[in-house]
């Protein structure tokens, strides 16, 4: 027995429509091979290697900033070095000069440097070489600065 549907012919018609349709349209997909999201594992690995750089970047950050503060100290004693040489070619200028080694600490703010004249002859009868150590922490860890002049006598 036929039965007509509205506007849609018979059953055995969308039968016949449905048979020229591929299979394969009709499937459901697998639910191992249609993905959704990341697995655990995938995850895990993911993290490792995000901490892991960023660890390495930390590390960075707390070298530079190191490196920051030793420049800052070489920059200060640098100046501090030139600023007590300066003092000596002032007072050689003036006829002041005394050819003893000294010794000393800076005032505040910078009593963590220490300075240090020493003064040597050379094959010229009036000219001599004077040097300026300004010091700070240990001096086996070569935290000095050193600056060398000559003046004339």
């Amino acid at each position: 027995m036929r039965r007509w549907l509205k506007g849609r012919g018979t059953r055995d018609e969308g039968r016949e429509r449905a048979s020229r349709i591929p299979f394969s349209a009709f499937r459901v997909p697998h639910p191992a091979s249609r993905q959704r999201g990341f697995t655990l594992l995938e995850v895990m690995v993911a993290l490792a290697i995000v901490s892991i750089a960023l660890v390495a970047l930390m590390g960075l950050g707390n070298r530079s900033i190191a490196v920051n503060a030793h420049l800052q100290k070489i920059t200060q004693a640098t100046l501090l070095a030139q600023q007590r040489m300066t003092e000596v070619e002032i007072g050689a200028g003036g006829g002041a000069l005394m050819v003893l080694d000294e010794e000393g600490v800076f005032d505040e703010p910078f009593a963590e440097f220490r300075w240090r004249l020493n003064y040597e002859d050379t094959p010229l009868p009036n000219l001599q070489i004077v040097t300026v150590t300004v010091a700070w922490g240990d001096e086996a860890r070569n935290e000095l600065v050193d600056l060398n002049s000559f003046i004339f006598r």
